[in-house]
């Protein structure tokens, strides 16, 4: 009744997601007058005939009723005293709404405990069900997580082998594991480990399924981890201590178009091996993260079918596979679609050996047609998860996500709308009269933002195909002898060496940096140039954007060999700086194309045209961090080169061979070489040169707010015209948390917004603010979640965390770190390990203090500061954020909307990130703007805008060190 096509659905969705994990009455009461108040309870009155929906229903409307009341303006006795009866009946209302989702819990969670899991289960085996229990656990985060799971798993083998009573894999009941709640790191960029620490866990717990008699099936996951999970099974298949058993098991998703050639090696396998496999295809239940996740990373197809007949006929052409090798396989089919059993049944014949599955909770009465006593005796085991209320969150999400949706078995069957020829017509036939079998609004990656630009292309963090040419190409960059050079300077002799920040004893490349005559020339140089490239039609200007962003991606190596060796950026975070530079370059291409090709016509009176058209300042003057050496670099230099204008490039001391190479890519695709001029150099020689000359007509800068106040106060005193400053300068950046969210999620997006480039991110979380009563378990989760993190040689793909940019740098953060360590409480530091001496590392820190104003400004690095909040408190905390006197990005972490939209309304801030869906997904972006940006705004002719739209993506991809300095990474071949 409650679909998730309907408001009222994803409501009661959101607080089976949540409502049982909040602590504390406070938030809980209000996320249930934000979810219960305003829905339409009274349209789903008698349209089931269940007694238990229509009686939810009159009480889910008679408490809408009672929250609305409460917010009620209306006068009198009665409205006072509905009132009245609201807030006093809170409490109430909470304890029906938390029974309530209880109830909803029990049906699709089989027991609470492994005991009353099997207590539970015993009528159904009765009626001839077999069953495969799944401890409930998301994927860990700490390593105590994973022990604890690991707990109790190997407790369930031995309750389940002895309800089993000796009947063996297949007739007697099995387990399910999820890996990833085995081990805090299950991720290819890990692989190494998962190989040496998570191995031999998953085979002691084989051993022990073994020795118990009874089947252990290895539960499927996201499609990156897909290569690393067979890694994991072929070396628990080639275990000679679990040889002669045949209850060793995997399940298949039929919706991912590697699955055939998944059964195909499986079948290998098995003969390798000389061991049947159980193996459990399922249709799968992270459709929507597939896509979601294929679009962030720009890959060249989605890894899942658009379709759903075509996962309904993938899932067939898997079932014939595994009936072709009934010496290799017994196959487990997992389905609710009438159909697809049907199809089944046509396909097996009298063929006996294998079972049907199908989840606790669902497809009841589809199956009492098939298995049981009173049925054709197939065989049906009852996938059923076991665990508390509150971990079994997750679980339902997902179930209800992948059976609620439009095109599922299960929701159309109950549309009595719905012809039965539609419910069950062939899916070969369907695909066959589809004009094109891409869905057509579920377009490729590639093809997000048409028709306006092309999406940057990524790579899939999971694919050893993918990554060993990149590792090849990569190394073999590192080993040329970069150059900067100012544009016409000389480039012999030495030069100043630039050394990798991992290493100092690794020379990258060398700079000539510019003199000051030099700098003189290429302003005369590009003040002559400047108006002939704004006569350029823009589409003719657009053009050599995009050939620029095609030549990075051709050269993606090179690019992303100098933002590791000169930088130290990550694997990651060197593909998710070419890509931003790519975006940059296409969306201001698609800019010009629209703001700068035609006049814009004004109306007017009659027999006057007018028209309003956009002019380039001159030359402009862009002086970039190195931070971003590629992507703000480019998009400073895109934007003006768009507008029209010649450019001058400075880029930062510390990055120059990185802008060097930019330049080089940007003049091949046709940018004239007197209109983009690089001048290396230091700020004080060659940046104040440039902002104080008087042929300067526009300045472009990404640093600190004291460099941006400098060039401000320097540009205000020239004579002449105003000359505009687009100024993007620091961020005491807050992520606000309230006990509603959820602390997996919490963790991970601090892990990665604090952490992820060591911090020296201008849009890096430095300031987390925890709602008091969650905040001790979401610090302990957070301080075990650090301790997993890898600091090291960001060459390798393992390495999470790089060095910090220079020796200044780190001075700066251990002095601060000093001063927090006795101000506030360390919660934890995470030491450098042994080996990086000769590089500039600094270790993540944590430190809980008790109010924002500690923090007299700034502290670009890997250093966070926590402080708790009440809940009543929530104002003063924005208040607090507000008064910094910064204003660059502010995240959230709620369920609740109005808590959101409070948020958003009172804080000053440019960007707001706000997570406040089901699963996880960043719902709202608001424009960039607010204090982060300084000077005296747009001009007509300059960059309109000047901000970093693209978002920072990453990959998780795992190698080991290659030999020699040079090399980044290699992968191994086993």
């Amino acid at each position: 009744e409650y679909e998730l096509s309907s408001e009222e659905g994803v409501i009661l969705m959101c607080l089976a997601e949540a409502l049982l994990r909040i602590p504390d009455a406070d938030t809980a009461d209000r996320l249930i007058r934000d979810k219960i108040g305003g829905a339409n309870w009274k349209k789903h009155l008698g349209k089931s005939d269940s007694l238990f929906v229509n009686a939810s229903t009159w009480a889910l409307m008679l408490t809408g009723r009672l929250l609305r009341a409460e917010n009620s303006h209306e006068t009198g006795l009665g409205a006072a005293f509905t009132r009245l009866v609201a807030r006093g009946g809170e409490p109430v209302i909470r304890q029906a709404m938390v029974q309530a989702m209880r109830i909803l819990g029990r049906q699709f969670v089989m027991g609470r405990t492994i005991e009353e899991a099997l207590d539970r289960a015993r009528p159904d085996e009765a009626a001839g069900y077999r069953h495969s229990f799944d401890m409930l656990g998301e994927a860990a985060l700490t390593a105590a997580d994973a022990e604890r799971y690991f707990g109790a798993y190997a407790g369930a083998i031995a309750a389940i082998g002895a309800a089993a009573g000796g009947r063996g894999p297949i007739e007697g009941p099995g387990i399910s594991i999820k890996l990833s709640a085995l081990h805090p790191r299950y991720e290819y960029a890990q692989r190494r480990r998962i190989l040496d620490e998570l191995v031999p866990r998953i085979a002691e717990l084989a051993g022990l399924a073994k020795d118990e008699g009874i089947g252990l099936t290895i539960d499927a996951e996201e499609a990156d981890r897909l290569d690393l999970s067979l890694d994991v099974f072929e070396r628990l298949s080639g275990d000679r201590r679990l040889a002669g058993w045949d209850g060793l098991g995997i399940a298949v998703q039929a919706y991912l178009k590697s699955a055939p050639a998944v059964i195909n090696w499986l079948a290998a396998l098995a003969r390798r091996d000389r061991r049947r496999l159980m193996v459990r295809l399922v249709k799968g239940a992270y459709w929507d993260t597939e896509i979601k996740r294929g679009q962030e990373r720009g890959l060249q197809s989605y890894p899942v079918f658009t379709r759903k007949p075509s996962t309904d006929i993938a899932y067939i052409a898997c079932v014939k596979l595994l009936f072709a090798k009934p010496e290799a396989f017994y196959p487990q089919l997992a389905t609710h679609n009438a159909l697809t059993v049907a199809s089944v049944e046509a396909l097996a014949g009298r063929e006996k050996k294998f079972e049907f599955q199908r989840l606790h909770g669902m497809g009841e009465a589809l199956y009492a047609e098939i298995a049981g006593p009173d049925a054709r005796q197939r065989k049906c085991r009852i996938y059923a998860p076991v665990g508390s209320h509150e971990d079994l969150l997750p679980y339902l999400v997902r179930r209800l996500l992948e059976n609620g949706a439009n095109t599922s078995f299960v929701n159309r069957i109950v549309d009595a709308a719905l012809p039965i020829a539609r419910i069950i017509a062939d899916p070969v036939e369907m695909v066959a009269k589809l004009q094109t079998i891409p869905h057509p609004r579920i377009v490729l990656p590639a093809d997000m933002f048409q028709p306006e630009r092309r999406n940057s292309s990524g790579l899939d963090p999971g694919d050893p195909q993918d990554l060993r040419p990149l590792a090849a190409a990569m190394s073999r960059a590192a080993e040329k002898p970069w150059t900067a050079a100012p544009a016409g300077g000389a480039s012999s002799g030495p030069g100043k060496p630039v050394l990798d920040p991992a290493d100092r004893r690794r020379r990258v490349g060398s700079v000539f940096e510019a003199t000051r005559d030099e700098v003189g020339a290429a302003l005369a140089t590009a003040h002559e140039a400047a108006p002939d490239w704004d006569k350029t039609p823009a589409v003719e200007r657009a053009a050599c954007l995009d050939r620029a962003a095609d030549l990075f991606e051709e050269d993606r190596p090179e690019l992303m060999a100098l933002a590791v060796r000169e930088a130290g950026k990550t694997i990651p975070d060197a593909l998710s700086e070419v890509r931003e530079a790519v975006d940059f370059c296409r969306y201001y291409a698609a800019r010009a194309r629209a703001d700068f090709a035609e006049p814009q016509v004004l109306p007017g009176p009659t027999g006057e045209r007018n028209e309003l058209s956009l002019h380039a300042r001159g030359v402009f003057v862009c002086i970039s961090p190195w931070n971003f050496p590629l992507a703000i670099f480019t998009g400073q230099i895109a934007a003006s080169l768009a507008a029209g204008n010649a450019v001058l490039a400075k880029p930062a001391e510390q990055t120059p061979l990185m802008a060097a190479h930019a330049t080089r890519l940007m003049h091949r695709a046709g940018i004239p070489e007197q209109v983009l001029q690089l001048l290396p150099g230091e700020g004080p020689g060659v940046g104040a040169a440039l902002v104080g000359d008087e042929r300067t007509g526009g300045v472009a800068f990404t640093g600190s707010g004291e460099t941006a106040r400098a060039i401000n106060r320097t540009l205000a005193a020239r004579s002449g015209p105003i000359v505009p400053l687009i100024a993007e300068t620091g961020g005491q950046n807050a992520l606000i948390v309230d006990s509603s969210a959820l602390t997996e999620q919490v963790v991970a997006d601090v892990l990665a917004s604090a952490f992820n480039s060591a911090g020296q991110r201008c849009s890096a979380l430095r300031v987390l603010f925890i709602q008091e009563d969650v905040a001790e378990r979401t610090l302990a989760t957070l301080a075990g979640a650090m301790d997993e993190l890898v600091i090291g040689d960001p060459g390798l793909l393992s390495t999470d965390i790089g060095p910090v940019i220079d020796e200044a740098a780190r001075a700066m953060l251990a002095a601060h770190a000093g001063r927090m360590g006795s101000v506030g409480r360390l919660v934890r530091e995470l030491p450098v390990p042994a080996g990086l001496g000769n590089g500039i590392f600094f270790g993540p820190s944590v430190f809980e203090i008790d109010r924002l104003d500690i923090l007299q400004g700034e502290v670009f690095g890997p250093i966070l500061h926590v402080i708790r909040y009440r809940a009543d408190r929530l104002e003063r905390v924005i208040d607090a954020v507000n008064a910094t006197g910064y204003g660059l990005t502010l995240g959230v972490h709620s369920r609740i909307d109005a808590t959101a939209r409070l948020v958003c309304e009172r804080a000053k801030v440019g960007n707001t990130y706000v997570n406040r869906n089901m699963i996880g997904a960043v719902v709202g972006v608001q424009p960039f703007g607010g204090e982060g940006l300084s000077g005296t705004g747009p001009k007509a002719g300059g960059p309109r805008t000047l901000h970093r739209f693209a978002v920072e993506r990453s990959l998780s991809v795992d190698t080991t060190a290659a030999g020699g300095n040079a090399a980044l990474m290699t992968l191994e071949d086993d």
